[in-house]
């Protein structure tokens, strides 16, 4: 995808934006962990078989340090591929895409930050399998809203000039990445089940089928988290690969 984007763009992470490229792989693992404690705060220090509230990795290598890099290099390649895939689905399909100049209003966004501060929480202060829609839309209320007020890269400014291609692509890529993610899961010896009480018989591959739902605004939640970390590093407004 680096290839085709840098093909399609003439900026990729592995060519022109080699620092962001390591970032995004540096945001990725840390916010993946960030979702592995909603699931089971200390789920790695188990045995082979690792049990969490949603999901669970099976066959897993037993020796902690070896697990831990291979937990970590998993985890960075996330954010990279969604990022590259919306790109790439920004500089063609999607790239023509507008809509009517839509601004949130400054209560909206306080509303926003409010509920997202809420969802982002309450995951960890209240057990349930249940609340799981809350990890994959709490972080994006809150942070996409700070990012527009500072004037950060953010597809909320897109949409308040009409352009609708970064969003759609960042839905179109999380939709794309996760069935593929699900697809090599269902066929690999060291893999993943989940435990969804939302229609959690009814599945394609391992994942339940309304679980599907969730990737859409996962790759939302992930580009508003990239780009407040981001920030703290003084380049918040540079212009993304993405």
């Amino acid at each position: 995808m680096d290839a085709v984007v840098a093909r399609l763009t003439g900026r990729s992470y592995l060519t022109t934006d080699r620092v962001d490229g390591v970032l995004v792989a540096l945001a990725s693992v840390g916010c993946w962990w960030l979702f592995e404690w909603y699931n089971a705060p200390r789920f790695w220090r188990g045995g082979a078989d690792q049990v969490g509230l949603w999901w669970r990795y099976h066959d897993m290598e037993p020796n902690l340090f070896l697990r831990r890099l291979g937990y970590d290099w998993a985890f960075a390649t996330i954010f990279p591929a969604l990022f590259l895939t919306a790109a790439a689905l920004r500089a063609t399909v999607f790239g023509a895409v507008r809509v009517r100049p839509w601004r949130v209003s400054r209560g909206a966004l306080k509303l926003a930050i409010a509920v997202g501060a809420v969802s982002a929480a309450l995951p960890l202060l209240v057990v349930s399998p249940w609340l799981v829609p809350l990890v994959w839309i709490g972080w994006a209320l809150l942070l996409e809203p700070l990012n527009f007020r500072r004037g950060r890269p953010s597809w909320l400014a897109d949409l308040a000039a009409g352009d609708a291609s970064r969003v759609t692509a960042l839905l179109a890529s999380g939709l794309a990445c996760g069935v593929l993610w699900e697809f090599w899961n269902y066929w690999a010896l060291t893999r993943w089940t989940y435990t969804v009480p939302y229609a959690g018989t009814v599945k394609v591959f391992e994942m339940p089928v309304l679980g599907y739902l969730g990737f859409p605004p996962f790759a939302l939640e992930g580009f508003a988290m990239y780009t407040w970390l981001r920030a703290w590093l003084g380049e918040g407004s540079r212009t993304p690969v993405l």
